[in-house]
């Protein structure tokens, strides 16, 4: 197997588990916020600096800057850029080194397109009806009534489709950015972690027909 997983997800789908249950049957790694961690590992930034910024809307250009070029953390333009930027370009080189050691799960992060035309990916968009969402989040956090839970998933979910939209230039949770929409209510957690593996055996059968 030599795609990457790449799954985004609204928040209280259950889209974490599943990417967990798919790297555990897989046997490949898997990332989501260990993954900021390696990036600030990386780029000398500490940890929190990239907690801060994650998955949070910019307010200022930068689509051109890093996809036109390709910038890295080494190109000089780099030490004139805004904080925010650099967080992204530095967790934008650590989602491709990672994605060059081979395949893996990652989770959220702009990673499907930060991967786009550099390897083989498969991309999941993870959703659930809003009364499950809640239901899940309540018993997570069980400090959560109804109204907070719901309250928790729209700022969550507005914060990341804006910072999506704006740095992929594509639609976040839209069906035609990805390759595959599941509706883990209707399948189950584990059965929707099922359906992916089952594409994922497709498209690399495919591959070899092509």
């Amino acid at each position: 197997m030599n795609t990457i997983i790449t799954i985004g997800r609204q928040t209280g789908s259950g889209g974490r588990y599943i990417g967990q249950k798919l790297a555990e049957e897989l046997n490949i790694p898997f990332y989501d916020r260990n993954l900021l961690q390696r990036a600030a590992k990386e780029s000398g930034f500490c940890e929190e600096i990239f907690e801060h910024h994650d998955e949070k809307p910019t307010t200022s250009f930068l689509y051109s800057l890093v996809m036109s070029t390709g910038m890295g953390l080494a190109n000089n333009a780099f030490t004139d850029i805004p904080l925010d930027h650099k967080v992204f370009l530095a967790q934008f080189n650590t989602i491709r080194k990672i994605a060059a050691e081979g395949p893996c799960v990652i989770v959220g992060r702009c990673a499907d397109y930060a991967l786009e035309g550099i390897c083989d990916t498969l991309s999941v968009f993870v959703y659930a009806p809003q009364e499950d969402r809640v239901r899940r989040m309540k018993e997570r956090f069980s400090e959560l009534n109804d109204a907070k839970a719901l309250d928790q998933i729209t700022r969550t979910d507005k914060k990341r489709s804006s910072y999506y939209n704006y740095y992929a230039s594509k639609s976040w949770g839209v069906a035609s950015t990805y390759d595959l929409c599941l509706n883990s209510s209707a399948f189950g957690l584990d059965g929707t972690a099922d359906i992916i593996k089952r594409a994922l055996e497709k498209k690399e059968a495919a591959k070899t027909q092509q």
